[in-house]
């Protein structure tokens, strides 16, 4: 932390009091700035530990705000670090706001944020890819049901090699499962790959603290081109979150076999994590792993 909040005082030419992590991936954190006075500064950083991703989030944020009915953050500047540990750190607007998560001022508010979140996310969910699929550095035409097996089998494989001690063998065999059953799993899927946010979240859209309107989205994923579900899947948490996917799925039905597919992408989706960035919320994994039982063989 001291080594990037010096770095980060070279480059914009005034000395930093602190750093604050606001939000982490797998593969990134971000984090806020403040001023030898203390003072948040108009801009944030994002710090990746892995070569090229700051490029992919930059071209991944350009693509999201040609075509949005809503604010994504201005990118500044790529600062790429020569010092161990090698990292990237991408300079990016602070947007205004407070978390969607943050309780709404009344149901009302609620309702008509719901209203303004959809709508922004039916803006990219009506660009198909046209046969595209997969991540900013590493498009292919595929179908989905065929590049979703092949993320599974790349995670399985190194689950194998790493056998890391916080799965256990009970956990184990609900992956193999699954990984077994994938094909029923995701024998009714029929939509279009689309244009995703990736990391689709309360935490990612920011609102305004009086009025409740959707300022803005921000902290995408890796993922270009994916189904709509694939961007719903996060939204599993009881309360706002499901309230939120209900309301989508009100005016936008996918297939009824995501019912069982929230819990098979969220239950990787960990293992990603865990994979990729270290990062493992057990309890969120058995959750998932529980709720896809009954459609396991």
């Amino acid at each position: 932390m001291e080594q990037l909040q010096s770095e980060l005082s070279l480059v914009l030419g005034e000395p930093l009091s602190r750093l604050e992590c606001i939000s982490e991936q797998p593969y990134a954190s971000l984090y806020s700035l403040y001023d030898g006075k203390g003072h948040a500064m108009p801009v944030v950083a994002k710090y990746f530990n892995v070569r090229g991703m700051a490029a992919q989030e930059a071209f991944k944020i350009s693509m999201l705000a040609r075509d949005s009915a809503v604010r994504l953050p201005a990118v500044y500047g790529l600062v790429i670090s020569q010092q161990p540990p090698q990292h990237e750190v991408l300079l990016i607007e602070r947007m205004g706001g407070i978390p969607v998560e943050a309780p709404p001022g009344t149901p009302a508010h609620w309702l008509k944020l719901q209203d303004q979140i959809v709508d922004a996310l039916l803006g990219w969910h009506r660009l198909e890819s046209h046969g595209l699929v997969g991540t900013v550095d590493s498009t292919q035409e595929n179908h989905w049901p065929a590049w979703y097996a092949q993320k599974v089998e790349v995670l399985w494989a190194t689950l194998g090699f790493l056998r890391p001690r916080v799965l256990s063998m009970e956990d184990n065999r609900v992956l193999y499962r699954s990984r077994e059953n994938l094909g029923n799993l995701l024998a009714d899927f029929n939509d279009p790959c689309v244009l995703i946010h990736g990391n689709l979240s309360l935490r990612s859209m920011h609102k305004a603290a009086r009025s409740d309107d959707l300022l803005g989205m921000i902290d995408p994923g890796i993922i270009l081109w994916a189904p709509r579900e694939y961007e719903l899947f996060r939204l599993s948490e009881p309360g706002l979150d499901e309230s939120l996917l209900y309301h989508y799925l009100s005016r936008a039905p996918v297939a009824e076999g995501f019912v069982a597919r929230r819990w098979l992408y969220l239950m990787w989706d960990q293992i990603d994590r865990l994979i990729n960035g270290g990062q493992f919320d057990h309890a969120r994994f058995r959750a998932a792993a529980q709720a896809l039982l009954p459609w396991l063989c």
